[in-house]
């Protein structure tokens, strides 16, 4: 399967429902509220992470502000996340870090927010992506699923994938492809039986499962 460009085409043109977590995501268009959102959403499904987001926000929305919160009021507001407790200091560790080491502001370099503990090149691509503007690709098992179940690459993990498709994927599609992929696997093409009779780049797909 070579024709990506069809496939993002008829993904966009599918409209397919988004979860109110990722329509949140696409929204915020800051840096840091990306940033502290993609971390809840670690290792928890987005109709959790949706309330507990904005559980969060009530109590801060900048990193001047996070750092003053008590972490075991963060850990109750983001409550039922996965390791609540973890992330809850780890997102004030970090919005102090960002106050006193970065002056208050996100750095915008994948390499300089690999730094902060527990973030990760899928964390720091989207915060690139969806926090600054800028190019890059934000692979999770979704796109790494899909590119491999499409064809496109044959990849064994995430982090793989991420580096194929910065070799092979045009640069124009790198922002959109995580929010479009996500969404097409959370509603179509589920890791178990997917639903190939709805899927609108059937005709693309090679099914490789």
């Amino acid at each position: 399967m070579e024709d990506i460009g069809k496939v993002v085409k008829l993904l966009q043109e599918a409209k397919q429902p988004q979860s109110e977590f990722v329509k949140l995501m696409d929204s915020f268009k800051n840096p840091y509220l990306v940033l502290i959102a993609c971390i809840l959403s670690l290792r928890t499904n987005d109709r959790t992470t949706y309330p507990a987001t904005l559980r969060m926000l009530e109590l801060a929305k900048t990193p001047q502000d996070m750092m003053k919160v008590n972490e075991e009021d963060l850990a109750h507001a983001i409550y039922p996340v996965g390791f609540y407790k973890n992330k809850a200091g780890q997102i004030i560790e970090l919005s102090r870090l960002i106050v006193e080491k970065y002056d208050g502001k996100v750095p915008d370099s994948i390499d300089e927010l690999c730094k902060f503990r527990g973030v990760g090149r899928k964390t720091a691509n989207l915060v690139m992506t969806l926090g600054f503007g800028v190019p890059a690709i934000c692979v999770d098992v979704h796109v790494h699923r899909i590119f491999n179940r499409l064809g496109y690459l044959k990849t064994k993990n995430p982090e793989e994938t991420e580096f194929a498709l910065r070799e092979k994927l045009p640069v124009k599609y790198w922002i959109p492809i995580n929010s479009l992929l996500v969404t097409h696997g959370q509603n179509v093409c589920k890791p178990i039986k997917p639903q190939c009779d709805k899927c609108p780049v059937a005709d693309y797909c090679a099914k490789i499962v």
